[in-house]
């Protein structure tokens, strides 16, 4: 392990922190990462957490864990699309800082029809709307999605904010800079086809593929609607998780 003191982080980040360990060569190929109890101890967390983040990475085909055995490193790379573990608001914004935004343009909309049902606004809301890509891997692979983000036009300078902070969400730079602060993410998510030739020549896919339309909802801590985003993600390319405890 590293030998610097690490800060208390969720499973995801626990489990990212591990693959870019295994990535970089420091876990090699064969070799047993830290038993449980050892990163319970380096990460100061709890077993249950350890045991999440590393289910994370055995999904990402980068290990294999046998009882009495421990949990062994069994590729340098993740064989699996891009999967993100969703289980709360902090979990989302670990996912924006791991994929590359690539703004594509900048402009105003109007919410009509279709587009205000998907955003749960008013017909002929205005909005400052963002359009960008979503890389992983430096963007050398083809992109994980399209996002169309959709913020309060009071807001008219985040465009810059955006282009200077190209893996920070947009919700988190809002917080950031006009401390607005989310206190609900409603997400609805379904199959669709790309049926729009730019997009599709966008995301390099045919006409008619298969997506994912994940559109979520930034409410601040008085219900008010302030931020949403439609992200269509090619479905080969992309799949959310979400992990369910019964409640105590």
């Amino acid at each position: 392990m590293h030998d610097e003191a690490v800060p208390k982080l969720n499973f995801t980040a626990i489990a990212n922190h591990l693959t870019e360990a295994i990535t970089t060569g420091h876990f090699e190929v064969g070799s047993l990462l830290p038993t449980e109890l050892e990163l319970c101890e380096h990460y100061g967390t709890s077993r249950h957490t350890i045991r999440a983040a590393l289910t994370a990475l055995q999904e990402r085909g980068l290990v294999s864990r046998k009882k009495n055995v421990g949990t062994r490193v069994i590729a340098a790379k993740p064989s699996t699309p891009f999967r993100p573990t969703l289980a709360s608001v902090d979990d989302l914004v670990q996912f924006g800082a791991e994929h590359l935004r690539q703004v594509q343009h900048i402009d105003t909309a109007v919410a009509v029809g279709a587009l205000a049902q998907d955003l749960d606004c008013a017909d002929g809301a205005q909005w400052l709307r963002i359009s960008s890509l979503r890389l992983e891997g430096g963007g050398k692979a083809p992109p994980i999605g399209w996002t169309d983000v959709y913020v309060d036009p009071q807001y008219q300078d985040i465009g810059e904010l955006v282009r200077a902070k190209p893996d920070t969400l947009v919700s988190t730079l809002i917080e950031q800079h006009y401390g607005r602060q989310i206190a609900e993410i409603h997400q609805d998510i379904r199959a669709v086809q790309i049926d729009d030739a730019t997009l599709a020549q966008s995301l390099k896919v045919p006409i008619g593929a298969p997506a994912l339309k994940i559109v979520r909802r930034y409410l601040d801590p008085d219900g008010v609607l302030f931020e949403a985003s439609i992200t269509t993600h090619p479905a080969e390319r992309f799949w959310v998780s979400m992990r369910l405890q019964r409640m105590k």
